[in-house]
């Protein structure tokens, strides 16, 4: 057999060898960066494993804060109990004394000046009340206009006089800011129930975006079918780990008794801030304010719109000037009580 006969049969015997060759190289690579990409993850995983480890022992030592929060909330509320049967007491004896007034208003009834005289007493009375228990400047210039509108017929020097005292109670009022407590509570307490609503920022949804989507979809549809079975192989190994940008760096992740903590904090934080609203106290009403502005930041998802809400209630109440020492209207008071011992003389 010649030389070129030999050559001849060997020469396709050389082309498998080297196909085979190529394959094997290429699956030892495919294997490689399968288990290059496999190991990264593992140790991607370990970080973030150990990384939950380190935040749930922060969130351990926030849960005794919150404890410790939770029995001062406890305390306060309890002194906030006690206040609030003074103030009821309080409520009862004016109670009483409209009451008496009531009676007294019936025995002068045939009167003309001393029926008045009894009107304005039960309207100046009506007033500090107003001022004194529940902080409603509005209700207060009502009552005394309209005692000195009662007054008006009586074209008496007493009357007159009484009258002066009443302007000048009027104008002093006039002069002091405008605090509607009653809407300002009901605002906290409906603030209350918003708050045990909220989603915390761990129960926060991932956005999706549509728009990607839908050009992924369009690219997808232009593969044939081996293109579309790898593209989906490789969606899945991206979707193995998803990454998102927020706001917050490292946001807290509560069990569900921290949560159910957190919200009733929240709950007593608003009581107290009711209660200080109603004392005046200034400085406790804006500490609370301020410490629920704080948790909701901290803790829940500020992108949702009732946090939006709570934010914007929060704002508008804090800007609420609480801590206005209100008169107690003892000029007019004292000028009714001599009114009325001049009439009892002139009898």
């Amino acid at each position: 057999m010649s030389n070129e006969q030999i050559s001849t049969i060997q020469a396709p015997v050389r082309k498998p060898s080297l196909f085979a060759k190529t394959a094997l190289v290429l699956v030892v690579l495919a294997l490689f960066t399968l288990a290059w990409q496999w190991l990264n993850t593992r140790q991607r995983f370990n970080e973030i494993e150990k990384s939950l480890s380190l935040k749930l022992d922060e969130y351990q030592a926030l849960n005794q804060q919150s404890l410790a929060l939770a029995k001062q909330a406890e305390e306060r509320s309890t002194q906030a109990n006690a206040r609030t049967v003074i103030l009821e007491q309080k409520l009862a004896e004016s109670r009483d004394q409209q009451e008496v007034l009531q009676t007294l208003y019936d025995q002068l009834a045939e009167n003309r000046e001393a029926t008045a005289v009894a009107e304005v007493e039960q309207l100046l009375t009506m007033a500090n009340q107003q001022l004194q228990l529940a902080g409603n400047i509005k209700s207060a210039l009502l009552a005394l206009q309209a005692a000195d509108k009662r007054l008006q017929p009586l074209a008496l020097p007493r009357a007159t006089q009484l009258r002066e005292t009443l302007a000048l109670e009027i104008e002093n009022l006039r002069r002091f800011p405008q605090v509607d407590v009653t809407s300002m509570s009901a605002q906290l307490e409906s603030l209350a129930d918003l708050c045990a609503t909220l989603p915390l920022i761990s129960e926060r949804q991932p956005t999706l975006n549509l728009a990607a989507a839908k050009q992924t979809a369009a690219q997808t549809a232009q593969l044939n079918a081996l293109q579309k079975f790898g593209f989906s192989v490789w969606s899945d190994i991206k979707n193995l780990v998803t990454v998102e940008r927020i706001d917050k760096p490292e946001p807290p992740l509560l069990s569900a008794d921290h949560a159910f903590y957190l919200r009733e904090n929240l709950k007593l934080r608003l009581l107290t801030a009711r209660i200080a609203l109603l004392q005046h106290d200034e400085v406790a009403y804006n500490a609370d304010i301020k410490t629920v502005n704080g948790w909701l930041n901290q803790y829940f998802d500020t992108k949702h719109p009732n946090t939006i809400k709570a934010f914007n209630m929060l704002k508008k109440l804090s800007s609420n000037n609480v801590g206005i020492e209100l008169p107690q209207l003892t000029e007019s008071l004292a000028a009714v009580s001599r009114y009325k011992l001049s009439l009892e003389k002139s009898d």
